[in-house]
This record gives C-alpha cells, structure tokens and sequence, in this order.
C-alpha cells in the first residue's frame, strides 16, 4: 500500500487559531506534543513505508518543519489550491512513473482528530485488500453516532460477501437536515463520509474514463506539464471536490465501516468535544479568567493580555495575534464565513 495526506486545507472554520498559511492540520489539540498532521503522519506509517504529503505552496514550509523525515521526493506540491480532486488527481500523477500502478493508494485527510490508532489502521489494511482484489475503489466510511446535519452520508448496500465487512455502496446523500439525520442514525444503513477511500492508479484512471472525463483530461495536462509550466497548468485547472468531481459518480463502488474513532474538527463546538475540559465543560489555555461561566471554549494565545469571561454560558472566546472570535457555541460553524470575509 501506498499513502498520500492531503494537506492542503485551509482551515477557515477554525479563525484565528487556524489561518490560509497555518491551518489546523499543523495545530497541537489537547496538549499533544504532536499536531494533528504529525499524527496522521504516524498512523500513515503504519499502513506504508512510501507516504506521500500534498500541501499548498504557501505552507511547504511548516510541513517541512514539522515533518522533517519526509524529503523532497515524497512531498507533493500544490501551486494553489484547486480542490481535493486536482490535489488527487496531481498525486495520481506522480506517482504514476514512481510506483506500480495496480499498487492501492490510500487517501487520506491531514485535519481529523483520531485515537484509536490500531483500528485506523485494521479498516485501512481492509480496504486495501478488497480493493486490490476487486479492482474497485474502496471507501472508509465513519459510523454516525448522532445526527449530524454537516456530513454527507453513504448508504450501505449488500455485503460483499458473507466473511467480510465490506459493503457495496448504494447511494450517496448530501448533507441532510436534522429530520433525515435522525433517520439515517436510527437505521443503521448510513455511514458519515469522511472522504477517505483507497484504489490503485489503474482503478482510479478507469473510474474517470467512464465517470469523469473531465478528470482524466486534466490528469493527462498535468503529464504532459513542464517543470516551467506546471504551475500554470495546475492552476487553470477548475476547483471541484473529489466527491462531486467523481466519487459520488462511480458506480461500482465498496465501504469499510471504519473501525475507529473520528472527530472533523469542523467548528469550535467540534473542537471543544476533542479537548479536555473542568467540571463546568469550560476548556482554557492561556492567561484566563473565568467568573460564572460554563460550557465554554476559551483560549489567550497572547501572554501580555489578560483575558476574562463573565457570566455567560455555551461561548468561544479566542484570542490570538492573529484576530479575536467571540461567538456563541452552537453558532460556531459560522466562523468560516466571517473569516472568508476579512480574506476578502
């Protein structure tokens, strides 16, 4: 098996601790002395001895200083970011004149926050092996356990076979509202898509023959690139998501209900599930002062400023260099938008 994390997001949702040039991806949750693509990195590890990283030209320089073991070879740079299905289809590519192209790749996000690190690795050598012997492109889908209205969902069909955990896929369903949600939990048929799926390059390159064209002509630009015109090849290409561009539209398609735990990270109400917290459900970092609060995230990243919150429940308070967030917990998703706007 081959590895590839994609690690090019930028983290907007997570304003002002996470930034365009720092995203999430290079943060320390929860204390850990390692960030959340340092520590996909080490489950990567041990999928494969070949992993390869996929970061944006304005941050090749943090990763590398994060991930020092991983030299030039096996760092994949996007000029700009053009979406997770050139991000592919540029890995694709490359490793195309490197590997075996019946070898399965494994995909894999940089930003999610998980724990259990023998059953990430359990679902992944699964899908690794159907694929490899079905030919097939192989997702690793999250078992929902509430009825969360931010995901995309992927309806389980037949088993592949009775000694196996693997499931064809019958459908995919855009993110549902609250109703649904409840629905797709209480049957017990639909999985969370975290986009994370394995294939050999073969079985990617027949995918976008029949299902996405348009994938395989800019799979074909990308190879015929110059190192003087790559950039500029690469960046006008048209920005899609893997899962519109071409995952939603195969149709032979497997699952892998996955094995471990899995937490997006996609908001502060996310974040603040994944740190730890007082007997209050306050979580602080920082020079901090709390006086009748509860349920609330707050964060100072600036030693010389003394923060304090007062008598208010379910807040996010951050405060760094960078800007301050002050909102409402379960409004938090919306600070993507916000900081979309000061990009602006």
């Amino acid at each position: 098996m081959i590895a590839v994390i994609i690690a090019g997001g930028s983290g907007s949702r997570l304003w002002p601790l996470s930034t365009p040039v720092y995203p999430k991806q290079l943060l320390k949750i929860n204390g850990n002395d390692r960030s959340l693509l340092q520590s996909m990195y080490d489950r990567a590890r041990l999928l494969s001895d070949e992993v390869y990283i996929v970061p944006e030209t304005s941050m090749v320089q943090h990763v590398r200083e994060q991930l020092p073991d991983v030299d030039d070879t096996h760092m994949i740079i996007e000029p700009g970011r053009r979406g997770t299905a050139n991000c592919i289809v540029a890995a694709l590519e490359y490793i195309s004149s490197r590997h075996d192209n019946d070898e399965p790749i494994a995909f894999i996000a940089s930003d999610h926050y998980i724990r259990d690190t023998d059953g990430f690795r359990h679902s992944f050598r699964a899908a690794t092996e159907a694929s490899k012997r079905e030919k097939r492109i192989v997702l690793v889908g999250v078992e929902p356990d509430h009825p969360a209205t931010g995901f995309g969902y992927i309806q389980k069909g037949k088993l592949l076979n009775d000694a196996e955990f693997v499931f064809n896929v019958h459908s995919f369903k855009e993110k549902p509202d609250h109703r649904t949600a409840q629905g797709y939990l209480n049957s017990g048929k639909y999985l969370w898509n975290c986009s994370y799926f394995v294939g050999s390059i073969n079985t990617f390159k027949t995918a976008m023959d029949t299902f996405a064209p348009e994938l395989k002509t800019s799979y074909e630009k990308l190879q015929a690139a110059t190192p003087e015109n790559y950039q500029e090849v690469y960046l006008g290409l048209e920005s899609i998501t893997i899962d519109y561009a071409l995952i939603e539209k195969v149709e032979n398609l497997l699952v892998v209900p996955a094995s471990f735990d899995w937490m997006d990270l996609g908001s502060f109400s996310d974040l603040h599930k994944a740190v730890d917290s007082d007997e209050r459900n306050n979580h602080t970092k920082g020079l901090v002062e709390l006086e009748e609060v509860e349920n609330s995230f707050v964060q100072n990243h600036e030693a010389d400023k003394p923060l304090a919150v007062i008598g208010l429940d379910n807040v996010v308070v951050v405060n760094t260099p960078n800007g301050i967030i002050v909102a409402r917990k379960d409004l938090s998703q919306k600070v993507g938008e916000v900081s979309k706007r000061f990009k602006a």
